[in-house]
């Protein structure tokens, strides 16, 4: 299946939407990491090239939690699909509420994609808000609480009998300075696997 014709038939065509043009097996896949916006150059994002900035600091998170991942097709392999909230890259320093939402259809239908979904890893809190958006068409509610993420961390969130689990975000060169979120991503990342094992 390709992602992006997928999403496109579903959702449709749209200028500036940036969608992974990726053929893989959704019965394969038994996570979801969703980052937060996609980058100014497509070629820097998950299925780029090789050497990718978003994979420079996704892969060593993973390693960190004990898989031995060196490729985006060896993120795929153990059951994970990353994706972005906001399919359109920003243009100022925050993401605005109209981009989230132009973006949700698409970000909805990807979700929908994987019938064999266990985990949907929420990293950082644009991700937070967007998933929250699409959980509250259906259930008129919030499904991450309004509360920081390291307090959100050890509780047991579900959506549709998937586990939701706020985590932070892994992409950008602050990951590298904030040490501690390295080390909690890391962390949620290890609790994630467990479940997908």
């Amino acid at each position: 299946m390709n992602i992006k014709k997928e999403l496109e038939a579903k959702a449709g065509i749209a200028n500036g939407i940036y969608l992974n043009n990726i053929d893989i097996d959704p019965l394969m896949i038994k996570a979801i990491m969703i980052n937060e916006v996609v980058p100014s150059d497509p070629s820097q994002d998950f299925y780029g090239t090789s050497d990718a900035d978003y994979l420079k600091t996704t892969i060593p998170l993973l390693q960190g939690a004990g898989t031995e991942v060196t490729s985006i097709q060896d993120i795929l392999q153990i059951g994970i699909y990353i994706t972005n909230a906001v399919k359109t890259p920003k243009t100022e320093y925050s993401i605005d509420k109209s981009s989230i939402e132009n973006s949700l259809p698409y970000l909805e239908a990807e979700i929908s994609l994987f019938p064999n979904i266990k985990v949907i890893m929420l990293m950082g809190d644009v991700a937070k808000k967007a998933f929250n958006m699409i959980a509250k068409k259906t259930t008129k509610k919030n499904v991450i609480p309004a509360v920081s993420t390291y307090k959100l961390r050890n509780s047991e969130i579900y959506y549709k009998g998937i586990r939701v689990m706020p985590s932070y975000i892994m992409t950008g060169g602050n990951i590298l300075i904030e040490k501690s979120k390295v080390t909690m991503a890391t962390e949620d990342i290890v609790t994630m696997l467990k479940i997908i094992k």
